[in-house]
């Protein structure tokens, strides 16, 4: 691919929670900034790529093993599990081939798209990958967390009715509570690049033809489906909401350009406004193509950039 790629992707949440922190909430800076990280973005890109059929290294999965005692524990895979896992190799620690290695790292779609840290004993290799993503920010003012409170059809069988106070034998026999913290609504903007550039050393080695236009092409019909795909009780209220391209020539660099975007509600819909229309247009000559794709039933883009074709990111026909 002879071209870089700049641009952004948002996320919508309504009544869930995109990313959470370790106490359940959505996940802030220390300035109360409400964001999420690279990684709640990609975790649904891996699943749909693995539910199509695609070799994912990085991604949990478990298998059952007997412990010490004879028991039967299901466990997450360890990384050289993982990788002996999908590319059935009986024994990584055998595998004194490192151009194997590397292949093999290639072939698989995250390691291609995302890089890798394989720090496994005799293959300790480092992949810069060619997409990076930063980490998105919530542009929506108006954002609060909501903390529900969940009743468990079961009891706390720790909990003995043994005990002397009264109230304690009645919240033995009572069923637990639980907790579901959401918000009530957030809209987040990821920047990205893409950079073909990052395996030029690695096409010289042989393990790899580069960064492709068809990697370019999974890459970006996963980037606008994966979030509202990926239904979990937490995620449901997920969907992708927005997504820019800007295909330029592959010596030209770009700024983060989630920085120019703004985020209001109008009396019918939301309206998302670039203020990057001054830069793309005075870089005209070098930009190749420039695609923006939205939700046209809940949403309005405000810009002046030239050329830039809008796309509804549901159908891809042009709005």
């Amino acid at each position: 691919m002879n071209k870089r790629v700049y641009g952004i992707l948002g996320i919508a949440s309504r009544m869930s929670n995109w990313n959470a922190d370790f106490t359940g909430y959505p996940k802030t800076t220390s300035s109360g900034d409400v964001f999420g990280s690279d990684k709640a973005f990609k975790y649904p890109m891996k699943k749909m790529w693995e539910q199509q059929g695609e070799k994912v290294l990085y991604i949990k999965s478990v298998k059952l093993q007997e412990n010490k005692k004879g028991e039967v524990e299901l466990i997450p895979r360890a990384l050289k599990e993982r990788y002996e896992y999908i590319f059935n190799e009986e024994d990584l620690k055998k595998n004194k081939d490192s151009k194997v290695v590397l292949t093999n790292l290639f072939s698989a779609i995250d390691v291609k798209n995302f890089g890798a840290t394989f720090a496994e004993e005799g293959n300790n290799i480092s992949i810069t990958g060619a997409v990076q993503i930063g980490q998105g920010f919530n542009k929506y003012e108006e954002t609060n967390a909501e903390e529900q409170q969940i009743l468990s059809p079961f009891r706390d069988a720790s909990k003995k009715e043994g005990n002397k106070k009264d109230e304690d034998k009645e919240e033995a026999k009572s069923s637990t509570l639980g907790t579901k913290i959401v918000s009530n609504e957030a809209h987040y903007f990821y920047p990205f690049v893409i950079n073909p550039l990052a395996y030029d050393q690695f096409k010289e080695l042989e393990v790899t033809e580069g960064y492709t236009e068809e990697d370019y092409k999974k890459f970006k019909e996963a980037s606008m489906v994966a979030a509202t795909s990926f239904s979990t009780n937490a995620k449901i209220g997920c969907e992708n909401e927005f997504a820019l391209f800007v295909e330029t020539e592959s010596d030209l660099y770009l700024p983060d350009l989630s920085q120019y975007v703004d985020f209001e509600k109008d009396e019918e819909k939301n309206v998302i406004t670039l203020k990057c229309d001054d830069l793309l247009n005075r870089l005209k000559d070098r930009i190749k193509n420039i695609e923006i794709y939205y939700n046209p039933y809940t949403t309005t883009v405000e810009c002046n950039i030239e050329n830039a074709k809008k796309m509804n990111i549901f159908t891809k026909e042009e709005v």
